[in-house]
């Protein structure tokens, strides 16, 4: 045959250049893909060449450093060239030999990427042309996605459907912005949504698959989300398969748990040390430094399966059922019947073995999200890490909008221990991890909430966090007003610390109102009191929860008062904040009702019993006789909101997360782990 000629001859050429020639040791694959690249075709006369090259195993690096090497001209002047080899891999994918089919799909890997690769920094040059041409594009990537949908769905080796959705995350992670990949227009008409799906409802594929198949239907939903029509987006949104929302969920579920584990782990060495020692241990092991700030590897590496998340609560309603499923350490989906089927009898973990909550007691989703935020809630330094913690209370307020899953987070039968991490702050020193007792998921979302609120007050305040926070408590208290749910919560815990914030908002106004609109975040707190005020006989757990609130105004009426002094003030400067000074002070009307109305009533009852310093006993007494006498104007729209909406408030910062989401994917995909060895004897095996 011509082209053992022509390998033979070059064979010779090398022995006479000398024995230390360092062609001497190129293979044979080597340089077969120099002849190629050099416009050389090593079929001429060969009618077998195709046959012969795919029984030879790829060596991707050398493939991908002879394309590589090439100038946009030189790429360009090989399209022939290129779209031959790409034509020939994907005709090889249904050769009845197993070792062609192997290699031809590491072959396509490598030659994707490395096109992708070389064109992003090559303007004008168009992927597909390149590749494979624009005539034949669509029948090539029909044929190779349907054999892409065999190798997931058929009974084929482990190792083989691993190097399957390999291949597919080359093809969707081509260009940073997966929007702007014109491949993924032929992978929206040719649906690898059903063969993803199947592989999460399977407990063995989804083990060891799961993972990838999420990514890619994330990715996949991702494409043009808000330009075009997105068959992933609708039939995500439709999916109603319990096995496979299920499976969905236990992949996020499994991640978001190791590493929870890993910062238990990390976390329990330092507590036989000191405060100091802790924390520099905790950060240490957790955040990299970085000349651009310190941010956390490990959380941004989290960020593929919460944008996941996300788009599952987002659209699909169905999947707010498979966040309450209790769930174990099997891979298999939990029973329907166990939807609600954590006992209250159930052994928890003692607090004294760190707290391993999620190894010792069934857990679900949403208890394991819980704790997940309250690591990564504790850091809001960095770009990095404060949109993981952006993203994390995104999905808390698609959460909390969603009528069934608050019903879920409210019912009293459905009640678990969650370990919430706290950060270490001054004035508590030692942080010590709060291990809630067994309750709603609702009271512990709630726990999480005013952990935030008093653990990120300074100077560089986290104004849309914050927003976003405060909206999660919002959304909750509204459910609860519209179905009349009385949580028994110690909400004093909440009052405490929202007005803790109003004080630190004052205490700082001068500075912060010269970086953002302190209004936005001051009327929303308000507007939380006012709900309380106005709707709190029909949510708060009994007559002592209110009278509860009264005194909490009452003595930190100066609070109030200065806010109201602040609204006056800016009501009489011409500036951007007028109308919101306005709304401020409109909104303190109740709130300077009840202290005007109560404080001369206690000043009174002081100096008929000749006291000076009373017992908050002896002031809620007062309160409880003076409710009768208290004038109270209606509010409206108190228990109103705006809906949340992606686009267009949220659109930028998730093409930002989807596009971090591609890059690291793309960075992770590793080649070298491609063992065509191990692929061959597991498809023999099946076969």
């Amino acid at each position: 045959m011509q082209v053992k000629i022509f390998v033979s001859e070059s064979m010779a050429s090398r022995k006479r250049s000398g024995s230390g020639s360092k062609r001497q040791l190129k293979e044979k694959v080597v340089q077969i893909y120099e002849s190629f690249f050099r416009g050389e075709d090593p079929t001429v006369g060969n009618p077998n060449f195709w046959e012969e090259f795919f029984l030879l195993k790829p060596k991707v690096s050398h493939l991908e450093a002879e394309i590589q090497k090439l100038s946009g001209e030189q790429l360009v002047a090989l399209k022939d060239n290129i779209n031959t080899l790409f034509q020939k891999c994907i005709a090889t994918l249904d050769h009845e030999h197993n070792i062609r089919v192997v290699y031809s799909l590491q072959t396509l890997c490598a030659v994707i990427h490395s096109i992708y690769k070389k064109t992003s920094g090559e303007y004008g040059i168009d992927v597909i042309n390149v590749l494979m041409g624009f005539e034949t594009a669509e029948q090539l990537m029909q044929t190779l996605l349907d054999h892409c949908n065999n190798f997931l769905i058929g009974d084929y080796s482990s190792s083989l459907k691993a190097l399957c959705l390999k291949l597919l995350l080359v093809l969707v992670t081509g260009t940073d912005n997966v929007s702007q990949n014109t491949l993924l227009e032929y992978v929206m008409i040719n649906s690898i949504f059903e063969a993803l799906i199947q592989l999460l409802c399977d407990p063995s594929t989804r083990a060891q698959h799961g993972h990838d198949a999420v990514l890619l239907l994330t990715l996949l939903v991702n494409y043009r989300k808000h330009e075009a029509a997105n068959p992933y987006i609708v039939k995500l949104s439709i999916l109603d398969d319990e096995l496979a929302l299920n499976g969905y969920g236990q992949v996020i579920t499994a991640c978001l748990t190791d590493f929870c584990r890993q910062f238990q782990a990390q976390h329990a060495e330092t507590q036989s040390g000191s405060w100091l020692s802790s924390i520099t241990n905790i950060v240490g092991n957790m955040f990299v430094s970085e000349e651009g700030g310190v941010r956390t590897q490990q959380i941004r590496a989290n960020n593929a399966v919460l944008v996941a998340l996300y788009e599952a609560v987002h659209l699909n309603r169905n999947f707010i059922t498979t966040l309450a499923h209790s769930q174990t350490e099997t891979s298999a989906p939990p029973s329907p019947s166990n939807t609600l089927g954590y006992n209250q009898t159930a052994p928890a973990a003692d607090p004294n073995t760190n707290g391993d909550l999620i190894t010792t007691q069934p857990s679900n989703l949403l208890v394991t999200f819980f704790q997940y935020c309250s690591i990564v809630m504790q850091d809001t330094k960095s770009e990095a890490s404060t949109n993981n913690v952006k993203l994390c209370f995104l999905i808390l307020t698609c959460i909390s909008e969603d009528q069934y899953a608050n019903s879920l987070m409210h019912d009293a039968n459905l009640i678990f221990k969650v370990q919430l991490h706290r950060l270490p702050m001054r004035h508590r020193k030692l942080a010590v991890d709060k291990i809630s007792p067994a309750q709603p998921l609702a009271s512990t979302l709630l726990d999480l909430l005013v952990e935030f609120i008093m653990s990120h007050m300074m100077k560089k305040l986290p104004m849309e966090l914050y927003l976003l926070c405060v909206g999660v408590v919002h959304r909750v208290l509204c459910y609860q007003k519209r179905c009349r749910v009385r949580l028994n919560y110690q909400w004093k815990e909440l009052l405490t610390a929202l007005i803790t914030l109003l004080k630190f908002v004052l205490a700082n106004e001068n500075h912060l109102a010269k970086k953002m609109n302190i209004f936005h975040l001051t009327l929303q707190v308000l507007n939380i009191f006012n709900l309380f005020i106005t709707y709190g006989d029909t949510f708060l757990p009994s007559p002592g929860s209110y009278d509860e609130l009264y005194y909490e105004l009452i003595r930190m009426q100066q609070v109030f008062e200065n806010l109201h002094s602040m609204s006056l003030r800016y009501l009489t400067m011409d500036g951007e904040y007028k109308d919101y000074a306005l709304k401020l002070k409109n909104s303190l009307i109740n709130v300077r009702a009840i202290i005007n109305h109560f404080q001369p009533k206690i000043e009174s009852w002081l100096a008929s019993q000749g006291l000076s310093t009373p017992s908050e006993e002896q002031i809620l007494e007062v309160v409880r006789k003076n409710y009768d006498s208290l004038t109270l104007k209606l509010q409206d729209s108190l228990d109103q909101y705006e809906r949340y909406s992606e686009k267009p408030k949220h659109a930028a910062f998730f093409t930002s997360m989807v596009r971090s989401v591609v890059n690291d994917t793309r960075q992770n995909i590793d080649f070298a782990s491609m063992d065509s060895q191990l692929i061959l004897q597991e498809f023999s095996s099946i076969s």
